[in-house]
């Protein structure tokens, strides 16, 4: 079996480090990637994928990176329930094992 997803996007927000109750660092990104096809009316539409990060890739992805820049995301999906008011729901997001910074928006500017 396998699990196993590739992204490539540009951030929605810049990401910010959390430490966890138990020392580890994290951070979460939601990655704005659009598809490779026009939609009925003839548009492009985009799809947003939350991604989680943990210790040395997140450190880095937050020293790195800004809202707007292109990274490359490799991991695997991960689903958990959550119960809210006596409802069950569903929450899937993919856990970064790589990130990889392809372009840099401030970069670009200069």
């Amino acid at each position: 079996m396998l699990n196993q997803v590739v992204l490539v996007g540009r951030l929605c927000r810049k990401p910010e480090i959390r430490d966890t109750e138990s020392g580890k660092k994290k951070t979460y990104i939601t990655l704005a990637v659009p598809r490779s096809f026009k939609n009925i009316n003839g548009e492009y539409e985009t799809d947003f994928f939350d991604c989680v990060l943990w210790d040395n890739v997140a450190t880095s992805t937050v020293e790195y990176c800004e809202k707007g820049d292109i990274v490359g995301v490799k991991g695997r999906l991960q689903s958990r329930v959550v119960e809210e008011d006596d409802k069950k729901r569903t929450i899937t997001s993919v856990v970064a094992e790589k990130v990889t910074f392809l372009t840099s928006k401030a970069k670009e500017q200069q």
